[in-house]
């Protein structure tokens, strides 16, 4: 017998659909492979993301601690500079008080009153006005607390006394004016304190 008495168109279809079933398998492995490699790209891809990002966050965090350091740097430098321009001044105004003391005991030592020593009175007194006036500016400030209320941070109380006049932890007597120099103190003001209430009593 031929070939051709073999035939059968059944086997033929079979033999195709075998090889058609081969090519689909062979096409959804290709396609799986391909999809679990996007997969691990993706993932990838993840990871180098993250990885940025904490990067990113890290060096963000850094700029912010080092702008935060310079300007805590700048302020200290800034306030350093003040510092020094107040009180560069302080050692010469130190210098200054004994001068200051002596045109207080010039006028202490001479009246307006009497007319011997009026002329000189007043020319202290305007020398030593022109003098406080001058070294204001420079901001030193005389304290003069007679009849104010006792401040330890600017007075020395030298001693208590009784007085009906001047209620009591009030300033009734300057021995020496203190003087301060940008809200530091260069001294306090010796002072003699009230310790209100009765007077002395004087009879036997």
């Amino acid at each position: 017998m031929s070939n051709e008495s073999n035939y059968d168109p059944q086997d033929i279809e079979t033999k195709n659909q075998v090889e058609e079933g081969i090519v689909i398998e062979a096409d959804e492995a290709s396609l799986m492979d391909e999809l679990t490699q996007a997969n691990f790209r993706v993932e990838e891809l993840e990871q180098l993301l993250a990885a940025s990002e904490a990067a990113l966050a890290e060096r963000k965090d850094v700029e912010i601690r080092a702008a935060a350091e310079t300007q805590n740097i700048r302020t200290r430098a800034a306030k350093d500079v003040e510092q020094a321009r107040k009180f560069a001044l302080e050692k010469f105004a130190n210098e200054l008080l004994p001068v200051l003391d002596n045109m207080e005991r010039a006028l202490q030592g001479t009246s307006a009153e009497n007319e011997a020593t009026k002329a000189l009175y007043e020319g202290v007194e305007l020398t030593m006005k022109g003098f406080l006036s001058s070294v204001e500016k420079f901001g030193v400030v005389q304290v003069s607390p007679l009849g104010e209320t006792f401040n330890p941070e600017h007075h020395q109380a030298i001693g208590m006394q009784p007085s009906a006049e001047y209620p009591e932890n009030t300033v009734m007597l300057v021995m020496q004016k203190g003087y301060i120099l940008n809200d530091r103190l260069l001294r306090p003001a010796m002072v003699m304190v009230s310790q209100g209430g009765a007077s002395i009593d004087t009879q036997a």
